[in-house]
């Protein structure tokens, strides 16, 4: 009888381990390591790099879908699943590389799983056929839905879509046995091959949820997230569809920051704690959903792409929503962008969380009346207090809570009760010298601090004592331990690992002879990136007199390939054949762009004729002997940023470097200017 119990309960263990999409009590953080074309930012091999500062602050990363798929993309027009990995971010050989690097510092891969639809090879219903482990996986026009858009002048498959039709590509039938055999080793080859750690399924709206249930069963992923683009309701639908095999993003808490930022009503944020929220609901009980949201304030989708789309964008307070974010229940995935531009806050909010001990089912209340619209705050687990808004409106009790990080629009603070030291910036890699600040906090206001820089632990006895509030100016590679200090007891005690870094030598370029301007000629040249592998194409204008040199129809006409340049990229040329759009008086353009024949596509860049540009803008200028001139002098140049850190123009020093942009907010030499 007791083995047929243990027997018994093995099985419901095993049982219970295959419907655990996301783990209970998880405390980890994750990164969207990539942003839409982010092409150069998001290489295999750019990437690897930071893997120690990464693994830092997070957990897990999602990357882009890593295989082929037949030239430029961001992954979502999948071709490849087992043969192919050359593809725009790198070879499998720096894909393989990256995640073990990421493995070895504890750092868990996501990948981005697209098998909604897939791409074909030349006609409507050809798929690839891969041999992988001795064994041929191919898909068949017989493996396509049969409302497909394919069917109406090709033969498809017997059944309908399960989900949500999509037209830009193949349905692919998840009906079909062919389908789950070849999407069940290619989840496995992901996992056991390649490294992953879990899946990031994209558009999961477009098949019936019990196939997520049957390929994680299969798979075992440590890691499941599905975007179901909907209501909170229909998601917490498509996680019981899963069986709770899967975790799904908290699109309702995106929008919901979204609208307190935007409005500066941060009353809108109340919306978090009403009963009909599952996702993240106040009201926790044993079988909620909280557990299964992955809560994210911007993503690929919903921010302003380089073509000028977007689906609810964060427009302002960054900051403020990544700090509510990184405060609240749930699993936070962090935007690369936001990353980027705002790391030193978000290493230091992501090291209080962890410091207080939140996971996906921590419990919250709200601390701040509900229709005060100048600022909103939570408490989370009575260890840490989150004021979003204007904060300095806000005195929390001085016996209870201790300020540890503040900035515009939001504030920290750490429950007294917690008796611990508290370090200001985050473990992680650095370039310049920068300063930390101590901060003691303990029920006794009286208590010190007590820190090392070699590594030892500090004692009463060992270290060097100071008040709470006291700088440490970091200028090399330390590891710090600071610890609280009440009369001769040292107790909470916090380490940081400070890895100096030599900076990046700024990259040397080298004008090819073969870029020559002929006498009179209007002529621009573009040294692209490796990842650019289409044609490259040229959009140049003016504003005043409104005018286009390249026929007024994105993305412009085609630039003539010269040769490659020392460093291997493509060089290539534009020249005006004397056409313009509306015939005005311009003689030559004032602005430009060169892309990828469409996407990515460089910044608006100010005109210079015979100009060599990079990626990052004006180079050097070739004279019409051949001769370039002396490297544009960075001074002379003022260039105009979005609130997000985005370059959207470098102009002429003392010109209105504003002119023709969108309404919204710029950053131009470190000031805010707004466009009405």
């Amino acid at each position: 009888m007791r083995r047929f119990y243990s027997t018994l309960m093995f099985c419901l263990m095993a049982i219970t381990s295959m419907a655990q999409g996301w783990p209970e009590n998880y405390k980890g953080v994750m990164l969207q390591g990539f942003y839409w074309d982010s092409f150069e930012d998001t290489q295999w091999s750019a990437l690897e790099k930071q893997a120690n500062d990464l693994a830092a602050s997070f957990d897990l990363i999602w990357i882009p879908q890593s295989g082929n798929c037949g030239g430029s993309s961001m992954g979502y027009d999948d071709l490849y699943w087992f043969t192919n990995y050359s593809s725009s971010f790198g070879s499998e050989k720096q894909l393989r590389s990256m995640i073990k690097a990421f493995k070895e510092k504890g750092l868990g891969t996501i990948a981005d799983v697209v098998i909604n639809h897939r791409r074909n090879l030349s006609s409507w219903t050809d798929f690839p056929a891969e041999t992988y482990n001795g064994v041929t996986y191919q898909l068949t026009y017989n493996d396509i839905c049969s409302n497909d858009e394919a069917a109406k002048e090709h033969q498809v498959g017997p059944n309908k879509d399960t989900g949500e039709g999509w037209d830009g590509m193949r349905d692919l039938d998840h009906k079909s046995e062919n389908v789950q055999t070849n999407v069940k080793a290619y989840l496995k080859f992901l996992l056991n091959d390649l490294g992953y750690t879990g899946f990031r399924y994209d558009m999961v709206k477009g098949y019936a949820a019990e196939y997520t249930k049957l390929y994680n069963e299969d798979s075992q992923p440590q890691f499941s997230v599905g975007e179901y683009w909907d209501s909170s309701a229909k998601i917490q639908n498509w996680i019981d569809g899963t069986d709770k095999t899967s975790a799904a993003f908290d699109f309702q808490f995106k929008y919901v920051v979204r609208n307190a930022t935007d409005k500066q009503d941060w009353s809108y944020l109340n919306k978090q704690n009403d009963g009909n929220w599952p996702l993240v609901s106040t009201n926790f009980q044993e079988g909620s959903y909280r557990q299964y949201a992955v809560t994210f304030v911007e993503n690929h989708d919903t921010e302003v792409r380089p073509d000028g789309s977007s689906n609810g964008p964060l427009k302002k307070d960054t900051l403020a929503a990544n700090a509510y974010m990184l405060a609240m229940p749930g699993t936070p995935c962090v935007f690369l962008k936001h990353w980027q531009t705002y790391k030193p806050e978000i290493k230091a909010m992501i090291e209080a969380r962890k410091l207080a001990g939140i996971s996906n089912t921590s419990s919250y209340a709200r601390y701040s009346n509900p229709n005060v619209t100048a600022y909103y705050a939570n408490t989370i687990d009575d260890k840490l207090l989150v004021v979003v808004g204007n904060e300095g409106k806000l005195t929390p009790e001085a016996d209870k809570w201790t300020k540890i990080l503040s900035g515009y629009h939001y504030a920290y603070y750490l429950a007294k009760s917690m008796e611990t030291a508290w370090v200001d910036k985050g473990s992680g890699d650095f370039t310049d010298a920068f300063d930390v600040v101590l901060t003691a906090v303990s029920a006794d206001n009286g208590a010190k601090l007590v820190y090392t820089t070699d590594g030892s632990e500090p004692t009463a006895s060992n270290g060097t004592k100071v008040d709470s509030g006291s700088s440490i100016k970091i200028e090399n590679t330390t590891t710090l331990k600071v610890g609280l200090l009440v009369g001769s007891a040292v107790s909470g005690i916090i380490t940081r690992v400070f890895t100096y870094q030599d900076k990046e030598p700024e990259p040397t370029i080298e004008i090819p002879d073969f870029c020559k301007v002929e006498e009179g000629e209007v002529c621009a040249f573009f040294e692209a990136p490796a990842a650019w592998d289409n044609t490259i194409f040229c959009w140049a204008w003016t504003d005043s007199p409104s005018d286009n040199f390249t026929g007024g129809s994105w993305p412009g006409v085609a630039c003539e390939y010269l040769g490659d340049a020392k460093d291997g990229n493509k060089v290539w040329k534009w020249t005006w054949d004397g056409k313009k759009q509306k015939s005005s008086a311009a003689k030559q353009p004032a602005m430009i762009i060169f892309s990828n024949n469409g996407a990515p596509q460089t910044a608006d860049l100010v005109f210079k004729n015979g100009g060599y540009y990079t990626k990052d803008g004006l180079y050097d200028v070739v004279a019409p002997t051949g001769i370039h001139a002396v490297k544009a002098d960075a001074e002379e140049l003022t260039k105009v940023y979005t609130l997000d850190g985005r370059l959207v123009r470098t102009a002429p020093k003392g010109s209105d470097a504003l002119s023709g942009l969108a309404k919204g907010i710029y950053i131009v030499n470190k000031k805010k200017f707004i466009l009405k």
